[in-house]
């Protein structure tokens, strides 16, 4: 998490005291990147006000509080939980203080998907004795090739437990561990699918925790009953995962690990973290949601005043959120916020209170800290597996494509009551955990607006209108109407177009269009050929053809270069939706514009090549007057397509493409 807080250059034209309450009939003629901006605002504050809202007393917690926890438990993929399997824990060997003992331990917190850890023991023992789970930030160990782990970076932790009295695990993360795996698909590595199969690294992260708890409970020196975890950064973020889901956990301590989406999302923080920070979050939560399931167990909120990844003000407001539940428990001392000065980094400060909470809650002490949390070690004397020794049955590295199992399709030999049955359960999961971001659909399309588009003798007699409609507030997209004169208007295609798309339509229009018009502006350089490849695919379908920009798209399209774009993708997935899913409402609203423009009775044909034909496949799927699509080059599978939060978890493109076969023509 040495990553450095990078904002957007125009978030700092953003107006931030912004209205959930914007009217919907508001046109823009803003800049792409600030109607952008605009809308992550509107969408921050949405899923700000409606993060805990409606609970006022503990009777509502109480009732709400178990459905949260199973929408935090899917949103990790970890819903319905997996089975636990052995541990295979096995100690490797091990490295004496005079105080205490760190054994080398590995288990495996799923067949083949390995924990690296160390454990420290106390040599002075009164019985079983609280424990803690210590979970490591984004620290790397290595010498050459060979990774340490992060857990001997922050291993002044575990040996400061031991000193006082603890046992502590002190584990690995997935990504930093002596198995490197990755935390960045999203961000680094263009895995989109990720999100199409429900999957984010802080699954496994979560789940390791769960695993590591079980471990400590095995062994006879812990105290199952008194456990408590924390952990800095990127282990501030699992230390929240784990007591949000697992009541095993007693007191926690997450240092540097949560903010709320406003920091994130509006503020741009999310472009300091991997992927591992986030779950998928389908139920369009904002983080003091998952702090909440903490109460009321002993909660200290820890945090620097100068994080620029985690900053201050998020903090706060997510503290004062979190209070409010604590306080219908009466539990208001059991919850505290830990302020002091300095950035995003290990200092004594925080080590300090955390210790003296862990004290209170797990040993029902208040005595003063008397010794430091002091090194002793070098990263090679807590390695777990020898050099170029690693097990060859790991699944770390490619564990992203089995933790989340994907869907299959019916057998061959259903019956037809049982494809019928599927087909209505497959449309009922995609609205409930695929496109529940979707707002409520305007029985009329709004806001409508027609211009004419004066064209030269290029042409061809061609006649161009361009559309204006509010798809979204504040997405105002437009569509263009071209036909000749000897158009079929009873019949419409609407081409569905991405940015090359675009980019070739506009050129061929931009070379007709007369002089003077504004229409040049928006569009890319006079293009001869294109216009007569138009004029051509005009000339041999006599229909009324609609040319269709969706969000992002052409004269649209905000202006970033490619690790830009990255980030803006994720904020899309940060507020419960993706650019490709929201660009599907946007087709949707396109198709009632035609409707509405052109008469309720034209037959509709979708027209979309690769990406953008699975985007028109999955829109006749909930518009029902589309009677046919033309669909060329299509991607083999979802991991290929566009990217829809959980498709990949209860479908497959086959199963798909049958259904949209049963409701309309497809010509490939």
């Amino acid at each position: 998490m040495q990553l450095q807080r990078r904002l957007f250059s125009f978030m700092s034209q953003l107006v931030l005291a912004v209205s959930v309450c914007l009217p919907t009939s508001k046109l823009t003629a803003d800049s792409p990147n600030e109607v952008l901006s605009e809308y992550f605002a509107q969408q921050t504050a949405r899923l700000e006000q409606n993060c805990l809202s409606g609970i006022e007393s503990l009777e509502d917690w109480e009732t709400k509080r178990s459905e949260l926890r199973q929408q935090l438990l899917f949103m990790l993929g970890l819903h319905p939980l997996p089975e636990k399997t052995p541990l295979q824990a096995t100690v490797t060997g091990q490295t004496e203080h005079d105080e205490f003992t760190v054994e080398h331990v590995h288990f495996q917190s799923r067949p083949g998907l390995y924990v690296t850890g160390n454990l420290y023991l106390p040599k002075k023992t009164d019985g079983p004795l609280p424990a803690i789970l210590y979970v490591c930030g984004h620290a790397s160990s290595k010498e050459g090739s060979v990774s340490h782990g992060n857990k001997t970076k922050y291993h002044h932790h575990g040996s400061w437990f031991a000193r006082n009295g603890y046992v502590c695990l002190t584990i690995d993360s997935l990504q930093l561990g002596e198995i490197e795996a990755t935390h960045h698909g999203t961000y680094r590595y263009d895995m989109w699918w990720w999100l199409n199969r429900g999957y984010s690294p802080a699954g496994v992260e979560a789940w390791n925790c769960v695993r590591a708890l079980d471990y400590l409970q095995s062994r006879s020196e812990v105290d199952p009953e008194r456990l408590g975890v924390t952990g800095r950064s990127g282990g501030g973020a699992y230390s929240w995962w784990i007591a949000a889901i697992d009541d095993r956990i007693k007191v926690a301590v997450p240092v540097a690990g949560i903010t709320d989406l406003q920091n994130h999302v509006v503020d741009g923080c999310v472009e300091g973290h991997c992927d591992c920070m986030f779950m998928v979050n389908t139920f369009q939560w904002d983080y003091p949601a998952v702090a909440a399931l903490v109460a009321p167990r002993p909660l200290l909120i820890s945090n620097t005043d100068r994080d620029s990844i985690f900053p201050l003000e998020g903090v706060v407001r997510t503290h004062a959120k979190v209070r409010s539940i604590y306080q219908l428990y009466g539990a208001d001392e059991d919850l505290a916020l830990h302020i002091t000065a300095g950035p995003h980094k290990d200092t004594q400060e925080l080590r300090i209170h955390a210790f003296r909470w862990f004290n209170k809650y797990l040993k029902g002490t208040d005595e003063l800290i008397h010794s430091a949390a002091d090194s002793f070690f070098e990263p090679h004397q807590l390695t777990v597996f020898r050099p170029n020794e690693l097990p060859t049955n790991e699944r770390n590295t490619t564990i992203h494509d089995s933790f989340v199992p994907e869907a299959v399709g019916l057998s061959p030999g259903a019956s037809a009551e049982q494809k019928r049955q599927r087909q209505q359960d497959v449309l009922r999961l995609l609205q409930e955990y695929t496109f529940r971001a979707w707002p409520e659909m305007e029985s009329e399309p709004a806001d409508i607006q027609r211009q004419s588009v004066s064209l030269n003798n290029n042409a061809k007699h061609l006649s161009l209108t361009e559309i204006k409609f509010q798809s979204q507030s504040p997405f105002l997209l437009p569509m263009f109407m071209v036909q000749g004169p000897d158009a079929d208007e009873n019949r419409v295609v609407l081409h569905v177009m991405d940015e090359q798309g675009w980019t070739d339509f506009s050129g061929a229009v931009a070379f007709a269009a007369s002089q003077g018009q504004a229409w040049a502006a928006q569009s890319a350089e006079p293009n001869e050929a294109n216009l007569k490849n138009l004029v051509q695919r005009i000339s041999d379908d006599a229909a009324v053809h609609l040319f269709f920009a969706s969000r992002g798209v052409g004269p649209t399209k905000w202006e970033a270069d490619d690790r830009k774009q990255v980030q803006i993708r994720r904020r899309f997935y940060l507020l419960g939706q993706t650019l490709d899913g929201m660009r599907i409402f946007d087709l949707r609203r396109a198709i009632r514009v035609v409707r509405s423009e052109l008469g309720p009775d034209v037959t509709l044909e979708l027209a979309g090549s690769g990406k953008t034909g699975m985007i028109a496949a999955y829109a006749s799927l909930f518009e029902p007057t589309v009677r046919s699509l033309s669909l060329q080059h299509l991607p083999d599978s979802h991991r290929n397509g566009p990217t829809l939060l959980n498709v990949s978890r209860f479908t497959t493109w086959e199963e798909v493409m049958q259904l949209v076969k049963s409701r309309c023509v497809v010509k490939e």
